[in-house]
């Protein structure tokens, strides 16, 4: 850990813009405009920033400081949002925590990310405690709704400038792969600032573009990066509540707070779209809506261009490691290229490769790869990980494409073996090797199951471990309930005498598919 006080740190030029800088650089120059709201609170860019501030002394009172990593566990906030900042603000490493996730799932980032202090809501108290006795390095709590006002009254307001390098790890997002176990991909500064630019460069900012609202969870990579150009800009950020979508209230949140510009999931645009009397709510400062993280129809697709006639419908797609969004699908292409993910943004290079590297022919079917700055650095601590996904000098996104004779992209299917359900990754390897400790399981595999609310949910198919007493789905229920967040528990259960398998013994999940009417969308937007 390093011990060096924000007080006592040398001011230097020349240095990388950050987050926390963009905050105090719109406190100084605009101090009075909103910057942060959310269901409980407003709070103008100088309160920001002064909070900020307070917390960063305080972190680094508990010898928090340059490349130490802070887990933050909360529900959709304002102080969510300062915490992250009061992290980078030191130099830290902010790892944001999916406040989903059980005690055992917690402590598993923590003891892997190597946190040495957790900012969580007071209600994830008594699971972090849990989660603390499995990681010993977190020395250190602090509590929304809790201790955290004491602590930023105690506090020195103080601020000066840390070297902060652009090229130094901002965030640890944790994703998971085939091993099973979460991976924390490792994006710095200089990613996510670019990731902004090229946003903003891509899709265009008028200067009513200056109020965004993401009903993803800021442990998302979407809730967290999406926010970006409006703090670059001096624009307000507006944090829906989390958990419990309710359409009615999120419709007359963008009507209140005059949204410009908006990120859902697809099951959310489709509640908003069958909101009672839309067309009667005054929508007209919103301009661009945008969708992801998850299969949307094409009916939806033409319901949302119907009942947001004043917006532009924009796709966004790609994946935590890449900032998130690699390709975009602009508003003029929405009913010409339905169901593609669109073309790249700005500072995304892209290839369409076989097994080997090679190139596919243009409208064949092969893994879409990405080279550029908005590529995370590297997976956290694990670096055959790190090297495989880079494999040939190009990040393997695990996702096969076709490209149509315009350049634009279609999703045909996920390589690695992934499930979404409801704009949440749900990764087969990691609930198979939960569900494999029951003691009446023999072997699992999981697959997803089409749902007309979530889009997929996911099956788990059991041979079990004596055929004359199998598990049942209160067994699986029960047992997913102590060590799975709900997301991930399984919605439906099999019982096979074996599964399927190929001669290398691989699990033929295909045709657990076929058996079991698991179905693939199209397109798969996913951030």
């Amino acid at each position: 850990m390093n011990s060096t006080s924000p007080a006592a740190a040398p001011r230097i030029s020349g240095r990388g813009m950050t987050m926390s800088d963009m905050l105090a650089r719109h406190a100084r120059t605009t101090p009075d405009a909103v910057a942060f709201v959310d269901h409980r609170s407003r709070r103008t860019f100088a309160q920001a920033h002064d909070r900020v501030s307070r917390l960063a002394n305080a972190l680094a009172g508990h010898e928090v400081g340059a490349g130490d990593r802070v887990a933050v566990l909360g529900r959709g906030s304002v102080e969510v949002v300062e915490a992250y900042l009061a992290t980078l603000r030191l130099g830290a490493i902010c790892v944001p925590v999916n406040f989903r996730l059980v005690a055992d799932e917690i402590a598993y980032v923590l003891t892997d990310s190597g946190a040495t202090a957790v900012v969580c809501d007071l209600a994830f108290a008594p699971a972090v405690e849990q989660a603390r006795t499995r990681a010993p390095g977190v020395t250190a709590v602090v509590t929304i709704g809790g201790d955290l006002e004491d602590v930023l009254a105690a506090a020195p307001a103080g601020y000066t400038e840390l070297p902060v390098p652009d090229d130094s790890p901002a965030y640890i997002m944790y994703t998971s792969g085939t091993t099973g176990f979460p991976k924390g991909a490792v994006l710095t500064h200089r990613n996510l600032l670019l990731h902004a630019f090229s946003s903003m460069a891509t899709l265009g900012t008028t200067g009513d573009d200056r109020v965004w609202l993401s009903a993803a969870p800021l442990f998302h990579i979407a809730g967290l990066s999406g926010m970006l150009p409006v703090l670059i800009t001096g624009g307000k950020t507006v944090i829906p509540p989390s958990g419990g979508f309710d359409p009615v209230a999120m419709v007359q949140l963008l009507v209140d707070e005059q949204v410009s510009s908006c990120f859902m999931v697809p099951a959310q645009w489709q509640a908003v779209c069958a909101v009672p009397g839309l067309a009667s709510y005054d929508l007209s400062r919103l301009r661009r809506i945008s969708w992801g993280a998850a299969p949307a129809s094409t009916t939806l697709l033409r319901t949302m261009i119907d009942a947001f006639p004043q917006a532009e419908v924009c796709t966004a797609f790609g994946q935590t490691e890449c900032s998130p969004v690699t390709t975009n699908l602009r508003g003029e292409d929405a009913i010409r290229k339905i169901g593609s993910v669109g073309t790249p943004m700005i500072n995304v290079e892209v290839r369409v490769v076989d097994d080997d590297m090679n190139d596919v022919p243009q409208g064949e079917v092969g893994e879409i790869v990405y080279r550029g700055p908005l590529v995370m650095t590297e997976y956290w601590n694990k670096p055959e990980e790190t090297a495989e996904a880079f494999r040939g000098g190009w990040f393997h996104s695990g996702d096969l494409v076709r490209q149509d004779e315009d350049g634009y992209y279609y999703v045909v299917d996920r390589k690695k073996d992934m499930i979404i359900s409801g704009g949440e990754n749900i990764y087969c390897a990691e609930v198979e090797n939960v569900l494999a400790g029951h003691p009446k399981v023999g072997e699992v595999a999981l697959i997803g199951v089409p749902d007309p609310k979530w889009g997929e949910t996911p099956l788990a198919v059991i041979a079990p471990r004596d055929p004359a007493d199998p598990p049942t789905e209160a067994d699986i229920e029960g047992f997913s309930r102590e060590h799975l967040a709900g997301y991930k528990r399984p919605r439906h259960l099999v019982i096979v005498d074996a599964l399927p398998r190929n001669p290398s013994g691989k699990v033929l999940k295909t045709r657990l598919r076929e058996e079991h009417g698991a179905t693939r969308a199209v397109a798969e937007p996913a951030v």
